[in-house]
């Protein structure tokens, strides 16, 4: 993993296309900006796991709705 220090109003890029501006700083909250192009999606890690986990049951009970279908 990466470490870098950012103070509030310093940014980092990402892949040319991608940047993260500190916005704020309360505490132990950081408030960010990301500036992405449309097609690139950002989500909270929580939501993201959630999404994938999801995903994987579904493919889960899709392979198993394949399998009773050949017995």
């Amino acid at each position: 993993m990466l470490t870098l220090s950012r103070k509030k109003g310093e940014s980092l890029v990402i892949n040319n296309n991608i940047e993260i501006t500190v916005l704020d700083i309360r505490g132990d909250q950081i408030k960010i900006g990301i500036s992405a192009p449309k097609e690139v999606p950002i989500y909270r890690k929580e939501i993201y796991l959630e999404i994938q986990k999801t995903n994987s049951e579904s493919v889960e009970a899709t392979q198993m709705d394949e399998l009773k279908k050949l017995f």
